[in-house]
């Protein structure tokens, strides 16, 4: 049974991609209820209330579940325990179990793996004092030390949960270094992967419903600064034999995981052309912005389609599409020269109504349609470049 307009929705979490399916479902018109512990946050200066509470706190969950006929996401770190308590009481899109997964690397790999699906060669660290006890740093020289990870140096170092953006990350070229990174994380659980020469990353938002129906977005071309996304280039500049398989890979991972929702699969694209998974993320995410201004139905309806049970909308694009983050940098100068963006007919500025802006930190991005990827890209990275001066 659907979930009819005029019904109030809940939101867990309160960033921008939360204010962008606020947007998506008053359009469509439903009501937005949102539940996060921040005061003045993206999502809440555009829904229809606002629960400043703690994401685990009893008394909110018991508000959300009986005034919301279905509950979503807006990030993947919601405690999986809070959607497993209001799936008892509504539709709760995306699942607990499925989120659990995404959210922890270590387990994301692990399934990854297990399903026989492509993956950087890893290794999981979960006790690192005993790594560092093996290591006998203090008492024995470096030619006699065990070696450590055969094949993973140099590699990455990243946290188990909660890294993003480029943040709990560390490369190592050696187990002496990747012994400091663990220090320095407080020795949390990580995953170590071998660093691999890249071809390119790409990206696919697939969407998959409570009746099975599944569909994806074009494949989205990432590039990244910093270890956060700069530029995002669709249609990808790959061959259909990638596009197709990054796509079937992506569905894939959406069946196994029996996920139902918006999820993005990141992968990165080797010299030969095969496909590796990066991580996956279970929401909506920034390299699907562009499906907001270039294609029939955004990822934020969809997402609102899914958990309302409605048939997923279509996917296509309207021309080609070149998607650039804003982050807080440009602010420090004072507010950025927007007339620089405004002067173009075929150009959409998003801002997500971010009070602070620190440099790093997404306050919008832009979005520049054209007949073609190349002169998409070009007029982007012309904006880009007059914004920076």
């Amino acid at each position: 049974m659907s979930i009819r307009p005029g019904a109030m929705l809940g939101l867990l979490g309160g960033g921008q991609l939360g204010r962008m399916f606020i947007m998506a479902a008053q359009r469509m018109g439903y009501r937005v209820t949102v539940l996060d512990p921040a005061e003045g946050n993206p999502s809440s200066s555009v829904a229809n209330r606002h629960l400043r509470a703690d994401y685990l706190d009893a008394d909110a969950l018991g508000e959300l579940a009986s005034t919301c006929a279905g509950v979503t996401t807006e990030f993947e770190n919601v405690p999986a325990e809070s959607l497993r308590i209001l799936a008892e009481h509504c539709v709760v899109s995306p699942a607990a179990n499925s989120v659990a997964i995404a959210q922890d690397r270590i387990l994301e790999k692990n399934f990854l793996a297990a399903n026989g699906l492509g993956v950087v060669p890893y290794a999981v660290i979960q006790n690192s004092h005993e790594l560092h006890k093996s290591l006998n740093l203090d008492e024995v020289s470096p030619q006699k030390r065990p070696e450590l990870f055969p094949g993973l140096f140099p590699g990455i170092l990243k946290v188990s949960r909660f890294g993003y953006d480029g943040k709990g990350q560390v490369r190592v070229k050696n187990a002496i270094e990747l012994d400091h990174a663990l220090s320095g994380m407080n020795r949390t659980a990580c995953v170590l992967e071998k660093l691999l020469s890249l071809e390119r990353e790409v990206s696919v938002i697939v969407s998959r419903g409570f009746d099975g129906e599944v569909n994806t977005f074009p494949v989205s071309e990432n590039q990244h600064r910093n270890g956060i996304l700069d530029v995002s280039i669709v249609p990808a500049r790959v061959s259909e034999a990638v596009v197709q398989k990054a796509r079937e890979i992506a569905v894939r991972v959406a069946e196994k995981l029996d996920y139902r929702g918006v999820l993005c699969v990141e992968f990165f694209v080797l010299a030969d052309g095969r496909l590796l998974v990066n991580e996956i993320a279970p929401r909506p995410h920034n390299s699907g912005h562009y499906t907001i201004d270039a294609c029939a139905t955004s990822q934020f309806e969809q997402q609102v389609r899914i958990l309302c049970g409605l048939s997923l909308g279509s996917t296509a694009m309207h021309g080609a599409a070149v998607m650039v983050n804003l982050l807080g940098d440009l602010w420090q100068r004072g507010e950025p020269e927007w007339e620089q963006l405004r002067r173009h007919p075929n150009v959409e500025l998003h801002l997500y109504g971010k009070l602070d802006a620190r440099p790093g930190r997404k306050m919008g991005h832009y979005t520049v349609l054209a007949e073609t990827t190349e002169a998409a890209l070009q007029l982007a990275l012309e904006i880009k470049q007059s914004l920076e001066c």
